[in-house]
């Protein structure tokens, strides 16, 4: 497998930083659909031999915790390619649902779970798995749960990117000043992602 060649496909300028330091190519999409076909038809165009879409992910399973890896065997019960399932360690969940919008409740969470049957949501995999079928080369999914299915969001968490992907602070602290009750919730969501992007680097490190 040529590393070189293995494009990984972001949501947030923080994950791509997670990647930094590999000999992989790295683009992210601002954590949309659009913009996460936007990032895998340019590394396609740069040469791209297989896609990985990577990140945090929201669970969907009550029993996945934050720093659970998330190496699913399908994609909106799409097949992910095998082979690269078994070099990032085999899967560890049959299906990931890519959704368009965020999950917000645990409500919603719960909803997704029982009508999806899937055990983590994002909003980019869809996308990026799209991509490399038309382009005929192989996809997979590696993410770790950063927001488990118990949890509703606060409100400053869905105002939190701008459309790169980078953290907007300005309307997160003006929500924070409009709803200061949301602090210990905010917290603890950058604590549990704190959790799964160190899941991801000891991933990385491992594949490297």
């Amino acid at each position: 497998m040529n590393l070189a060649k293995t494009g990984f496909i972001t949501g947030l300028a923080a994950e791509a930083a997670l990647l930094k330091d590999t000999p992989f190519m790295v683009a992210a999409g601002g954590g949309t659909p659009a913009g996460a076909t936007t990032a895998a038809q340019k590394l396609i165009d740069q040469g791209a031999e297989a896609l990985i879409s990577f990140g945090l992910a929201g669970g969907l399973n009550p029993v996945l915790k934050p720093g659970t890896l998330v190496i699913p065997a399908c994609v909106n019960n799409t097949p992910c390619d095998a082979t690269l399932i078994a070099w990032l360690g085999g899967a560890t969940c049959q299906n990931l649902y890519a959704g368009t919008s965020i999950a917000v409740t645990a409500a919603q969470k719960s909803a997704l779970f029982a009508s999806t049957n899937a055990d983590a949501i994002d909003l980019e995999s869809a996308a990026v798995a799209t991509a490399a079928q038309a382009a005929q080369i192989p996809f997979a999914c590696l993410r770790a749960i950063a927001d488990p299915a118990t949890r509703t969001l606060p409100p400053a968490a869905l105002i939190a990117l701008n459309t790169t992907g980078e953290i907007a602070l300005r309307p997160i602290l003006a929500s924070l000043a409009r709803n200061p009750l949301q602090l210990p919730a905010l917290i603890a969501l950058a604590r549990d992602a704190a959790k799964a992007r160190k899941a991801l680097v000891q991933k990385i490190a491992a594949l490297t």
